[in-house]
């Protein structure tokens, strides 16, 4: 039978609405779309706080929504609403929030930037599903030029190098400029500068001059590749570079009311115009590319494949292995024992996985478990010495793609109390987390400790064993003959949260 998905959007300037049909056989169809502009992203960026004029605005384009869902049967409490950058720094975020939901009835989420890449990646993944295995396989970038940020994120051989969420949004820009009473030639200086101090960091994770595919998202990239470019699939558009770099030349010399007039779009999406297509053209330069791919899709449409009640098992198996390649490319970035943490990663999940019937977590887990076994000893870049508190300060402060804050607080926890005395509980941070979080790191962090105390030598000696439950024991069988003192010695040392948490004592033979 099919079911209705709908997602509103409280961006930076605009609230915006799509209701989507998921038919049995895990088609979408787009029932309903709906764009109205609000200048969230200037209240918040000049003052710090939405206004209460904006602030009214959105209460009745939500008032609208709501009717407008009435129409399909959907009522409040069924619909997704989302929220970006913008309420997220404002200081009046919570009774806004709060107002929203006492006036509508829609409850709203707060999402951060890398929640944002992960459901626009999702979104373009799908959009690309229709093109060649090889051309899905290669070098990538993927942007989207927002009204408070860019979120990139950086495809090595299909798999994610690198996910980023950047101040660098059309709004900001526009109020940097208005502060220096600037012009177009000024944002072009400031967007440079933005882009030559971040150009380092990124080549760093990926060649940017051997990308071949350059993806664009966003409804100014629309702009362009319905003025110069040619559709390739439904919802796939192509320029070549040349006439793209042209288009925003030639761009730059319309005033706002001719954007209006000769591309037929409102007045709100007119002034975002020219600094967007700006910025996408001096990522573009970066690279060598000869095409630019627009994906004609959002984070609305991601998140509505995100919600399909029956979710796809390949896509969820390849956004998982994108979480996993993200963290290892943040190891390798912080020049990590790349084997030590892979065969950790292994021996975590052999051990979650045999504890599966009893160990009482969400499917989520499992993965939180193996970000957490790949970068456990990240903190070696700083020191040997206390390195889980290093770990734990390194993944506090990076972005993992497909990992939102609440999780990256979760796999740091995990990090800082895999080794050492110190439990958990000792800590009145850890005390303060909600249940679920706590279970979760307690139970994820006393599977870490056994993984990484069977590798106590960093040689990877034990290739293949056995798990048996017997009554009160977990027995740990090794094949072949090792000499296995040292992992014993460990086992000894850090098998004590394990013994705790799940009741077992712990033998290896």
């Amino acid at each position: 039978m099919a079911s209705l998905e709908a997602v509103i959007e409280i961006g930076s300037t605009g609230v915006r609405l799509l209701v989507a049909e998921i038919t049995e056989d895990r088609k979408r169809n787009i029932l309903d779309r709906s764009e109205i502009p609000v200048s969230l992203g200037r209240d918040v960026f000049t003052s710090g706080s939405v206004s209460r004029d904006s602030l009214l605005q959105c209460i009745r384009i939500l008032i609208r929504y709501k009717e407008q869902l009435a129409g399909w049967g959907i009522t409040p409490e069924r619909a997704a609403v989302i929220a970006t950058n913008a309420m997220r720094e404002a200081k009046n975020r919570d009774p806004v929030i709060d107002r929203i939901h006492v006036k509508t009835g829609f409850r709203v989420q707060v999402i951060d930037g890398i929640e944002n890449n992960r459901l626009t990646y999702l979104a373009v993944t799908e959009c690309l599903k229709g093109e060649t295995a090889v051309k899905q396989a290669q070098d990538a970038i993927i942007l989207e030029v927002g009204g408070a940020s860019t979120e990139l994120m950086l495809i090595e051989k299909g798999k994610m190098a690198g996910a980023h969420s950047m101040r660098l949004g059309t709004v900001i820009v526009e109020q940097q400029l208005r502060s220096m009473l600037g012009s177009l030639d000024d944002a072009r200086r400031y967007v440079e500068e933005f882009i030559r101090n971040t150009k380092g960091s990124l080549n760093n994770e990926l060649d940017l001059k051997k990308i071949k595919q350059f993806i664009a998202v966003g409804p100014e990239a629309r702009i362009a590749a319905i003025n110069t470019g040619h559709p390739v699939s439904q919802f796939l558009w192509e320029i070549d570079r040349e006439n793209f770099e042209n288009f925003v030349d030639e761009l730059q010399n319309y005033t706002i009311e001719e954007c209006v007039a000769r591309f037929k779009i409102p007045y709100n999406d007119a002034q975002s115009l020219h600094i967007s297509l700006l910025v996408y053209n001096l990522f573009l330069k970066l690279t060598n590319v000869k095409k630019i791919t627009v994906a004609e899709t959002s984070i609305r449409e991601g998140l509505v494949i995100s919600h399909m009640a029956t979710p796809d098992t390949t896509l969820q198996q390849e956004f998982n292995s994108q979480i996993t390649a993200s963290a290892r490319n943040l190891l390798r970035k912080y020049r990590g024992d790349e084997k030590h943490a892979d065969y950790v990663r292994r021996i975590s999940i052999k051990l979650f996985d045999a504890l599966k019937p009893e160990i009482g977590l969400p499917d989520r887990a499992r993965m939180l478990l193996e970000v957490s076994a790949i970068l456990h000893d990240i903190g070696m870049f700083i020191h040997a010495d206390n390195h889980n508190q290093h770990s734990n300060y390194i993944i506090n402060n990076s972005e993992i793609f497909g990992l939102d804050k609440e999780d990256i607080a979760i796999v740091s926890q995990i990090a800082l109390y895999h080794r050492g005395s110190h439990t958990p509980q000792d800590d009145e941070r850890f005390q303060m987390l909600p249940r679920d979080n706590r279970m979760t790191i307690l139970k994820l962090t006393a599977i870490l400790r056994i993984a990484d105390a069977l590798d106590r030598s960093h040689e990877q000696r034990i290739t293949e064993f056995t798990i048996r439950f017997d009554n009160e024991t977990m027995t740990i069988r090794t094949k072949g003959n090792h000499n296995i003192i040292l992992e014993q010695l460990a086992l000894s040392q850090k098998g004590d949260m394990f013994e705790s948490i799940f009741g077992y004592k712990i033998i290896i033979m």
